[in-house]
């Protein structure tokens, strides 16, 4: 059984966009579906495939954090890193689960990024890659705990109107 299940905590980690959903599959598969194993998943099972579902929005969250992601395909920006955060957060409040481990790497991961990015952005090396606006940033800074005053002065000129 827990080979199958670390399969499951695999795919969830790995699902991409939308590891809930892939939780709630995996779910099904493991205890409902005909052609499942259907297993009666315990207390510990489950847990882990819950911690896989925080796991696997943390890896797109910083996916869409990292400064070498910019310009390439697989990068969807800070507009999805706040859409992720808001789906990790609202996950672990109905599961009871305490993503503050998460929040603190994603606000220093933020700061890296945005402390790069208003550099790039005010030596003209580039322009911005920031597809939210102030407003967006500002309360995706109140929701994971982010300190803006550890920011540049002038980092909002490389947000969007």
């Amino acid at each position: 059984m827990s080979a199958t299940i670390d399969d499951e905590i695999l795919i969830i980690e790995n699902s991409g966009e939308m590891p809930e959903v892939a939780f709630h599959g995996c779910l099904y598969f493991l205890a409902v579906d005909p052609e499942g194993p259907q297993l009666t998943l315990g207390l510990q099972d489950r847990q882990r495939l819950r911690l896989a579902v925080i796991e696997g929005y943390r890896k797109i969250i910083l996916r869409d954090l990292t400064l070498e992601n910019r310009g390439k395909g697989l990068y969807r920006g800070l507009a999805r890193a706040i859409v992720n955060v808001q789906r990790l957060l609202r996950f672990c409040a109905r599961e009871r689960l305490d993503p503050s481990r998460v929040t603190a790497e994603v606000c220093e991961r933020l700061h890296d990024f945005l402390v790069v990015e208003h550099a790039e952005v005010a030596i003209k090396e580039k322009r911005s890659c920031i597809n939210c606006t102030e407003a967006d940033l500002l309360e995706f800074f109140t929701l994971i705990g982010f300190d803006a005053t550890r920011l540049p002065d002038g980092w909002r000129l490389i947000v969007c109107p």
